[in-house]
């Protein structure tokens, strides 16, 4: 029987950015082939701000995640 091959050091924090990133990009595509440019940019500007928030601005409390203002 094979061993399982174990990845210590897995980047979970990075899949689960991209994953997000994926998602905001089908959102956005979707809503302009549509014709809903307003929610296009709202999910441009989602993605832009996942990719400048950090996970160690975020705290998690409860189940509940809160980020650190951007301004």
């Amino acid at each position: 029987m094979d061993h399982p091959v174990l990845y210590p050091e897995q980047d979970h924090e990075g899949t689960d950015r991209s994953a997000i990133l994926m998602m905001l990009a089908y959102v956005e595509a979707e809503c302009m082939r549509i014709g809903s440019l307003d929610a296009a940019r709202h999910a441009a500007q989602a993605a832009t701000l996942v990719q400048m928030t950090k996970a160690s601005e975020c705290s998690t409390q409860a189940g509940v995640v809160r980020c650190q203002p951007l301004h």
